[in-house]
């Protein structure tokens, strides 16, 4: 049964029945433990079954009359199962209790009356440092795509991309979510399913039925296809996180085409990403929007992911990359050559460039694809990528580090 498994620990068996409605209400955990009463100490049966029953979260329920109980459970469960993430509920306006719970080992402090939507926020919360652990051990890499403005690649760039990771290394999912889905048409594909399947079906989600909703591209690469008509759903941030846990358990390279999408969907998924490549133009208007995205992303963590890769590039004498950075506030990444009689054609006939290594154009993505994949992992699931700047200049290679931070949603 999917859903984070959640045990219940009060001394009240009322707060105990309130408490299992509202995580089952959530839709993304499930109770399965929920004895009434505190374990007494390291041999107790309850911490027997909190292992047995793999329990990824306790939440204990603090007496505002009789804290001192729950807080020494808070700290026998840190001490004696670590890796079990303890959310304390309990009174908002006695800071004491907070503090003692937190200093005991709780990552979260609930109100005793808080609602469905607090309790789905902090088990998404959950949900999201789950998915940097996931992340950081499978050496699973989400990238993300978008444009600066309408027009300038995001979606080419993405398609090839992805298809240039999946010749070199295997196990990639491109997924698009665009407002309308054109990585298809690029592909030449005809998608029975789309991504509107898997967020309407992610309450009975495995990795059997998502293999089956996507589209095989003949080297390998999978499509998880892009609505094929405008639509007003909306996926929550838990909704995200369930999938994204889901596809990179299943993949090690998860390739997104967001193109112009500038919503709050679009915000989550830079949050949830390990790189977030902002497609733009060396003109006026494209380097502008860049700006302007960089600023719409300021407040989340994304902005310290997000970096440009120059489509259709022509050097322009006096133009430098510092000039692109100043403007955008964004460090450049990468360059892709104009060659739009290379393109244009394979857009047109749904064959990526990226497999075609005759063609400086196709020898970018693939270079492109490499420094993405080729980028060490620090202690803490960052990505370090080599970052030069002038990528397309081989008599010029000055080097210096940049760090992608790791993925976070929800903090």
């Amino acid at each position: 049964m999917p859903g984070i498994a959640v045990a219940l620990l009060t001394e009240d068996r009322e707060q105990s029945v309130v408490l299992h409605s509202r995580v089952e209400s959530t839709n993304l955990a499930r109770t399965v433990l929920s004895p009434v009463g505190f374990p007494l100490g390291p041999s107790d049966a309850i911490l027997r079954q909190l292992q047995d029953q793999r329990v990824e979260v306790v939440l204990v329920d603090i007496d505002p009359h009789n804290p001192q109980r729950a807080i020494r459970t808070v700290e026998l469960i840190h001490g004696s199962i670590p890796e079990i993430t303890i959310f304390a509920v309990g009174e908002m306006n006695q800071p004491a209790n907070i503090v003692a719970a937190m200093r005991a080992g709780a990552r979260e402090f609930l109100d005793h009356n808080a609602s469905r939507e607090a309790l789905l926020e902090a088990f998404t919360r959950f949900s999201a440092t789950l998915s940097r652990s996931q992340r950081s051990s499978s050496k699973a890499r989400v990238l993300t795509f978008l444009n600066a403005k309408g027009g300038v690649g995001a979606t080419t760039t993405a398609v090839n991309t992805a298809v240039a990771l999946q010749e070199t290394h295997g196990r990639v999912v491109l997924v698009d979510f665009a407002p309308i889905g054109h990585a298809a048409l690029q592909l030449n594909l005809r998608p029975q399913f789309t991504l509107m399947d898997a967020l309407q079906n992610l309450h009975r989600m495995d990795g059997s039925l998502l293999d089956g909703l996507m589209t095989p591209y003949r080297n390998g690469l999978h499509l998880l296809a892009g609505a094929q008509q405008p639509h007003n759903s909306i996926p929550t941030g838990s909704e995200l996180a369930r999938l994204f846990d889901l596809l990179v358990s299943q993949y090690h390279f998860v390739v997104l085409d967001c193109s112009g999408r500038m919503d709050g969907t679009m915000q989550n998924i830079c949050e949830l990403s390990n790189a977030v490549l902002l497609v733009a133009q060396t003109d006026v208007v494209s380097l502008w929007s860049a700006g302007r995205i960089h600023a719409f992303l300021q407040e989340g963590a994304s902005r310290d992911r997000l970096r440009i890769v120059l489509n259709r590039y022509k050097k322009i004498p006096g133009f430098t990359d510092e000039d692109v950075e100043k403007a955008t506030n964004c460090k450049v990444l990468w360059k892709v050559p104009n060659n739009f009689q290379v393109i244009g054609p394979a857009i047109d006939r749904g064959s990526p460039v990226a497999s075609q290594g005759n063609h400086e154009i196709g020898r970018s993505y693939q270079g492109l694809a490499a420094e993405l994949a080729g980028a060490t992992t620090s202690g803490d699931g960052a990505l370090s990528l080599l970052y030069q700047h002038d990528k397309g200049d081989n008599k010029s290679r000055t080097a210096s580090h940049l760090v992608v931070s790791p993925i976070r949603a929800g903090q």
